[in-house]
């Protein structure tokens, strides 16, 4: 018997910081503080005519149209809405159960509920195999010639080249990150706040995407 697919649900929000709150028998809990929303919807996809399912949002504060690209203010002229900051899409999600303008809070989701959380970490800058990857070093004492330098990266009679994925100094962050499974603690709907169990990537005042899947 096939099952029915799962729909998803999801807020395009922003990071806004780290707290701590106290379970009902006084156990401490690491939270991350998100603003879920409000988000409009602007743009529906279905799969009889785009081939997957999909909800369009937009976030953020209003931008002049300047701002944007040809197709990105297509999308907004169609839809009749003001052009903002943020527009983000979430595959999967139930295209017949919204409507175009609707403004969804942080109430759409429940506590308790398992969310994914999407970033952008935070960018490093060029850093060495030490910090990159982990490397343990050479030693520190006095005559010692190799400190932190990454090792041997091949040999020269073969095969006379770095193969590809060496690890190596190079850029460190700035990479989308999704952390999956964060419990939801508790939700402020007046507020638009859902703290979630643990760290989410990016700095304060990043932006995320929050999903989660629903029957």
């Amino acid at each position: 018997m096939k099952t029915a697919a799962k729909k998803k649900i999801g807020l395009v929000g922003r990071k806004v910081g780290m707290t701590q709150i106290f379970s009902d028998v006084g156990d401490r809990v690491p939270v991350t503080v998100l603003e879920a929303g409000p988000c409009l919807v602007v743009q529906k996809r279905v799969k009889m005519k785009d081939a997957y399912d999909a909800v369009q949002l937009a976030y953020g504060e209003v931008i002049r149209k300047k701002g944007l690209n040809k197709p990105q203010a297509g999308i907004f002229k169609k839809s009749g809405l003001p052009p903002h900051r943020v527009l983000r899409e979430v595959r999967d999600m139930d295209p017949e159960a919204y409507e175009i303008g609707q403004a969804l809070k942080a109430d759409i989701f429940q506590v308790g509920e398992r969310v994914w959380v999407r970033g952008l970490s935070k960018g490093k800058g060029f850093t060495g195999g030490v910090k990159r990857h982990g490397f343990r070093g050479g030693g520190a004492s006095h005559g010692s010639m190799f400190h932190r330098s990454p090792g041997s990266i091949g040999a020269a009679a073969y095969p006379s080249r770095v193969f590809k994925g060496t690890r190596l100094p190079g850029r460190m962050g700035n990479q989308q990150v999704t952390v999956k499974g964060l419990t939801v603690v508790e939700i402020d709907a007046e507020k638009n706040l859902v703290l979630v169990k643990g760290a989410v990537p990016g700095p304060n005042g990043g932006q995320v995407l929050i999903t989660a899947e629903r029957e």
